[in-house]
């Protein structure tokens, strides 16, 4: 299995000894050894998932990359974070997904009223299987416990990612601007109960949950 590394917080090493991954199209910054980078239609999903996701609305452009060596991912300076995952689904917009292990799969999921809220459509993509994957954060990300006594709540524009067994809900009127006196209009927040990791980044990105 191809092993993940950083090399500082914005680059991704990928150490292969024939193994293969699945990265954002164009995301190659360098490499060293033999490599070879194939187009993948669908999203890494063949032609069944290219269907679905022009459907959908969650367009994700991939490529396969294989070979013996080190290459280096990157993607506009975004910060990188490491995902392992044992037999779970990683829930992440399509945007914020950098690099998979190529034995991983990747589909959408229906998220509802919380994909509307953020901008991005009502659905998500889902990485699912034993392996690593990296997703990107604007600014350094931070990763939030929920638990069946600690529930959370996040700013629609600041989620990035989660996994584990969460139940999300959309919630109307509440907004971190409205208790300062900045917000106006109708806001919007998600809350996740149950019990798993929330990543969350320090940067809002633009949204019409905000204010309407």
């Amino acid at each position: 299995m191809a092993q993940f590394r950083l090399q500082g917080s914005k680059v991704l090493a990928v150490d292969m000894a024939g193994d293969a991954v699945k990265a954002k199209n164009g995301s190659m910054v360098a490499f060293e050894g033999e490599m070879t980078f194939k187009k993948m239609t669908g999203g890494g999903d063949g032609l069944r998932g290219m269907v679905t996701r022009r459907l959908t609305g969650e367009q994700m452009a991939v490529m396969e990359v294989k070979g013996t060596g080190t290459c280096y991912f990157a993607d506009r300076a975004h910060e990188i974070n490491l995902v392992s995952l044992q037999g779970e689904t990683l829930y992440v917009e399509a945007s914020n997904l950098l690099c998979t292990d190529a034995s991983l799969r990747t589909g959408t999921t229906f998220t509802g009223l919380r994909g509307a809220a953020q901008g991005n459509g009502l659905f998500t993509t889902t990485v699912e299987g034993t392996g690593q994957a990296a997703i990107l954060s604007d600014g350094t990300a931070i990763v939030l416990r929920v638990t069946p006594q600690t529930p959370l709540q996040v700013d629609p524009g600041a989620y990035i990612a989660h996994t584990g067994r969460l139940k999300q809900h959309f919630q109307s009127g509440v907004n971190f601007r409205t208790f300062i006196g900045e917000g106006s209009g109708e806001a919007f927040q998600i809350r996740f109960e149950g019990d798993g990791l929330v990543y969350v980044q320090p940067s809002e990105r633009e949204t019409f949950g905000g204010d309407i």
